[in-house]
């Protein structure tokens, strides 16, 4: 290889890793971040995957939502579910709404989740990723907890079966029944 041709090959190769690089940075820059506490949730309308029709996060206004974003591929989900369940049946006498969004599955697989899980409260799908990508959800489990006005009271990311979260999210739908 000759020093010239050698030279071209270096600086292109250099010129592809700051391509990379900035468009790295220019992803980062652009990325959704989680709503902060205390901020609105943003607002969505996703299909629902128990069941054929559609569901808006408006429609539950002046109700308490929990807010889960959860795979079927995810470990800790699957721990996670049938204390979700236990909860939905416990805390939904007092009006609160409980909403999991499937986070990149495949819907049959999410359906089968469901089903071996035995969840009953409302699923949906988020199969373009715009639901997920305006909470700033990057891993699995997620929860975020919304008050009667529709704002954050609290967000654990991670399982709410967690010893730190487990409190926590208790403490935070107590908060938005309030």
């Amino acid at each position: 290889m000759t020093r010239r041709l050698k030279a071209t090959a270096q600086l292109l190769a250099l010129g592809l890793v700051a391509g990379l690089l900035a468009l790295l940075v220019w992803q980062l820059g652009h990325q959704a971040h989680a709503p902060s506490v205390g901020a609105v949730a943003p607002a969505f309308t996703l299909n629902r995957l128990d069941r054929p029709g559609k569901v808006s996060l408006a429609a539950y206004r002046g109700k308490p939502v929990v807010l889960n974003f959860w795979a079927s591929w995810c470990e800790p989900c699957k721990s996670e579910a049938p204390v979700l369940q236990r909860d939905w049946t416990s805390y939904r006498n007092r009006g609160v709404v409980f909403l999991g969004v499937d986070y990149h599955d495949l819907a049959s697989d999410a359906r089968k989740f469901v089903t071996a899980h035995a969840l009953t409260f409302t699923m949906l799908k988020d199969g373009s990723g715009k639901v997920t990508g305006a909470y700033g959800i990057s891993q699995v489990p997620e929860t975020y907890v919304l008050n009667r006005q529709g704002r954050v009271v609290a967000h654990l990311a991670g399982p709410i079966t967690d010893p730190g979260f487990s409190d926590k999210f208790r403490s935070a739908i107590a908060k938005a029944v309030a």
